[in-house]
């Protein structure tokens, strides 16, 4: 059996096949910056003992988070702790997971805005050029994490316009500069806190400010990253992501004022990672 997980800093899916799905599970996301393999172990430990009638051979692991060796490391310590037997455990990044799903074994740009983002230039078989992704702080351009922090800049600024302000209020409550500060400095996740703003953005899509504000957060995505691709105009461009798949009638319109094309866009890509799995 061959055990398939994609993982986003929100949830993780988990898909078990047997030449067809066997069974399937959502466990929280399992970004290795910021659990352990212990964590990781604890997480799916319930799932793998209730599928025990037959051994995992390979698990494949697509998640945010996986960025060198020693992040691999954590997540394949925790999973071979839950299985408690020798199995094969790739890793790789959850744009490859994007690639994979969007073009198999086709040449394109994936690009991913969900709660965080990234993207690549695909080959058909492994990653040939890439604008590196920076994380919440540093980069997510585009992704939910950044229409979250940008609304809250301008939030505690005292930029957000009166008519919005009373809304947002509404919704959230009086929000203080110091709950603010702990949920970006203190807690776990900062980036999925300041994601979960951006379904105020999608409930107020028609007012003009929240507009604004998406698409300046989808044009700095293009200006960091995706406009810097060589021979842009002659590849195909997908998105996955929640941000994209929800967005995607804003984000087609700030592609187009850029001359970019989107050639497909999937909110998440395990439908398409189980046939490539199962093709391969």
């Amino acid at each position: 059996m061959i055990l398939i997980a994609e993982s986003g800093s929100t949830k993780t899916d988990w898909r078990l096949l047997d030449g067809q799905k066997v069974a399937q599970t959502e466990t929280i996301g399992l970004n290795p910056y910021f659990v352990d393999s212990d964590q990781i172990a604890a997480e799916i430990k319930a799932f793998i003992n209730e599928n025990r009638s037959k051994k995992i051979t390979e698990v494949h692991f697509y998640g945010t988070g996986v960025t060198d060796e020693s992040k691999s490391e954590i997540v394949k310590t925790g999973i071979l702790k839950a299985l408690g037997y020798p199995s094969e455990v790739f890793t790789y990044s959850d744009v490859i997971a994007a690639a994979r799903a969007l073009f198999r074994k086709n040449e394109g740009i994936a690009c991913i805005l969900g709660t965080g983002s990234n993207s690549c230039l695909w080959d058909g078989e492994k990653i040939s050029f890439q604008i590196p992704p920076l994380g919440f702080w540093l980069g997510d351009e585009g992704s939910g994490g950044h229409l979250g922090k940008l609304l809250m800049l301008d939030y505690l600024h005292k930029e957000m316009p009166s008519d919005i302000l009373e809304i947002f209020e509404q919704k959230h409550g009086v929000l203080t500069r110091g709950e603010i500060l702990t949920k970006a400095y203190k807690e776990d996740k900062p980036n999925k806190y300041f994601a979960s703003f951006s379904v105020f953005l999608s409930e107020n899509r028609n007012n003009e400010y929240c507009i604004n504000l998406i698409k300046n957060s989808f044009n700095q995505y293009l200006e960091k990253y995706l406009l810097k691709y060589p021979q842009l105009k002659e590849q195909s461009i997908g998105f996955v992501g929640s941000i994209a798949y929800y967005y995607q009638d804003i984000l087609a319109g700030v592609c187009g004022e850029n001359g970019v094309t989107i050639s497909k866009i999937i909110e998440k890509p395990m439908d398409e990672l189980q046939k490539f799995h199962e093709k391969s």
